[in-house]
């Protein structure tokens, strides 16, 4: 999913995925998000790691 629609879901704002790349890389796991030019594509599991919460959408 994109950056901003990753923000979204979780509730942060849209600037939220550029800003924790570029402060804290090593918060996100290996393979948990890449750039394509401007664009940033993010996991669920890397945001789950980044954040401490859990995918939203899914309720148990």
């Amino acid at each position: 999913m994109s950056s901003s629609e990753a923000a979204e879901i979780w509730g942060k704002s849209e600037s939220y995925v550029r800003i924790s790349l570029r402060q804290s890389k090593d918060k996100w796991p290996k393979g948990t998000y890449r750039r394509f030019g401007k664009t940033i594509v993010v996991t669920t599991k890397g945001m789950e790691a980044v954040t401490g919460i859990k995918d939203p959408r899914k309720k148990k």
